[in-house]
């Protein structure tokens, strides 16, 4: 099983003509839809409003199959992005969350679901509190046979204590087994962290993405670029891409049946790379459809 920890709001997608939609959204809500419509066990833990956008994300994950946390629900009102969508479809994102659902999680909720195979978080979940507390405080208490991944997915227009966020990325980085960070992810982190400090500091595995560029696994036993593959159709926008691309990755190492152990050597590389050719091929198609609508096994059969 799948536990994704962190938030789920709502996007007002403002596109480059001006049109404004409202969309379902957050990193990890994103990421664990896109995991379990290829097929995971997928348990969602993320506060959500009884707002009716709150009701709007519960039931959009419960049809993907999502399990959800029902003690994380809230009274508060659902947590809201603008994003803003250029011509090229790259979307740049603010966020409105003072008083608002998605920071309110507590240890105390995430103390009732530790027992997963695959642990994920990041994004929003390192910056917001109480919630980066709580992620803090998960991270400690893991079992030891809990894959941790991290999408590092950097906000720096969130970040309003620097020190304070570093202090709580090194604090997961420490226990990580797999963390993801684009090229903007680490310009934001640098100078404090950059790939060799993260390993340095305990992560595993170390997967540097970079839009259509290659994949850059970075592992003990070596360093692959992983070749992303041509589209079939037009980027539409990138909205959810990433997210896509690590839920596709946890899929894919969960549905091989891997544990920790599998991250080693030479042949955890290799397992790496294939997870990593799986996210690859689920953001390939999401990236040609409006907004974060991540792929089916069914879109994607070799998956």
């Amino acid at each position: 099983m799948i536990l994704v920890v962190g938030e789920a709001l709502v996007d007002l997608v403002i596109g480059a003509d001006g049109a404004v939609t409202a969309a379902l959204g957050g990193a990890p809500f994103n990421a664990a839809r896109a995991a379990a419509r290829l097929g995971a066990e997928v348990t969602f833990a993320g506060a959500l409003s009884d707002d009716r956008f709150g009701r709007m994300l519960a039931e959009r994950l419960e049809d993907d199959g999502v399990r959800i946390v029902e003690a994380a629900r809230t009274h508060l009102p659902t947590t809201l992005a603008a994003a803003e969508v250029d011509a090229s479809g790259a979307a740049t994102y603010r966020f409105y969350f003072d008083g608002t659902s998605a920071p309110e999680l507590s240890i105390g909720v995430l103390g009732e679901v530790v027992d997963a195979d695959v642990v994920f978080t990041g994004g929003l979940a390192l910056v917001l509190h109480p919630l980066a507390d709580a992620v803090a405080a998960l991270v400690v208490g893991l079992p030891s046979t809990a894959v941790l991944v991290v999408d590092v997915n950097a906000r720096p227009a969130v970040i309003s204590d620097r020190a304070a966020y570093l202090a709580t990325v090194r604090a997961v980085l420490a226990r990580a087994d797999v963390v993801k960070v684009s090229d903007e992810d680490l310009a934001v982190l640098a100078p404090e962290l950059d790939i060799g400090s993260m390993l340095e500091a305990g992560t595993r595995v170390v997967v540097v993405t970079s839009g259509s560029s290659p994949t850059q696994v970075v592992h003990a036993a070596g360093i692959r670029s992983v070749e992303v593959p041509p589209l079939t159709a037009p980027i539409v926008d990138t909205i959810g891409a990433g997210d896509t691309f690590i839920g596709a990755f946890m899929a894919a190492w969960t549905g091989a049946g891997l544990d920790r152990n599998d991250l080693d050597g030479d042949i955890g590389l290799d397992r790496v790379e294939r997870a990593v050719r799986a996210g690859h091929a689920a953001a390939a198609i999401v990236v040609t459809r409006h907004g974060a609508d991540p792929p089916t096994t069914a879109d994607v059969p070799a998956l």
